[in-house]
């Protein structure tokens, strides 16, 4: 099932297999809408992880205030350095191009997510 034009729902779905909540899915048609956004600006987007059942989220060691189990995150790679992919977002965060309130920087993705406030953190190894 297609929720843009570049996105399916199989992308952002729990890595255990789990049934996703209807309420996790209407936070999931909006996250991939600011998704899109990105994509059609910056090329093809990878979703490592979108959403998290409680389960799974505890098993992979992630905080039980995860905006994944919301189904109102990802983790995600593009063309661009991690870095690089995290300035450009800050970017349009601050010019209004996407609403993401949540950026956190990793070594090998990007997280964003679509908190109702703005969080910012830098888990690089440097």
């Amino acid at each position: 099932m297609k929720v843009t034009q570049n996105f399916y729902k199989s992308e952002f779905e729990c890595k255990c297999g789990c049934e996703m909540p209807r309420n996790v899915m209407e936070n999931i048609f909006k996250l991939s809408d600011q998704l899109q956004i990105l994509r059609d600006i910056y090329g093809p987007i990878q979703v490592n992880s979108a959403y998290r059942c409680v389960s799974h989220n505890t098993s992979i060691g992630s905080k039980s205030t995860s905006q994944h189990v919301l189904g109102k995150a990802a983790d995600i790679v593009m063309e661009l350095k991690p870095s690089e992919t995290a300035d450009a977002i800050e970017e349009d965060i601050n010019n209004n191009i996407v609403s993401f309130k949540g950026l956190g920087r990793y070594n090998t993705f990007t997280h964003v997510d679509m908190r109702d406030t703005k969080a910012r953190w830098d888990n690089t190894k440097k």
